[in-house]
């Protein structure tokens, strides 16, 4: 499962990725805004966004590029590694 994340922490990145990986997933971790989404968000199966971290522009972008897709967006207010592992639990199953 591909998972992308917008938002959270810059110094979390590493830590996202390594939660993502025990549930088998691939992430990509995009916190800040820079180019265009188009390119960098690809075609993921769950788009993660962390809305306290992120500027409203960014999540219509994201919503936007992901229109017509079969991705599943769930926005999250905190950015912790807990509402992290909750969103992961309930949508890519047991952690290994």
């Amino acid at each position: 499962m591909s998972v992308v994340i917008l938002g959270g922490n810059e110094c979390m990145v590493r830590k996202y990725k390594d939660l993502c990986r025990s549930y088998q997933c691939s992430a990509k971790v995009i916190s800040k805004m820079g180019g265009t989404l188009k390119n960098r968000l690809g075609n993921p199966d769950l788009l993660v966004m962390f809305t306290d971290t992120i500027s409203h522009k960014m999540v219509q972008n994201a919503l936007n590029e992901t229109r017509g897709q079969d991705t599943v967006i769930v926005r999250s207010r905190s950015s912790s590694m807990s509402a992290l592992g909750t969103i992961l639990e309930a949508h890519a199953g047991a952690k290994s």
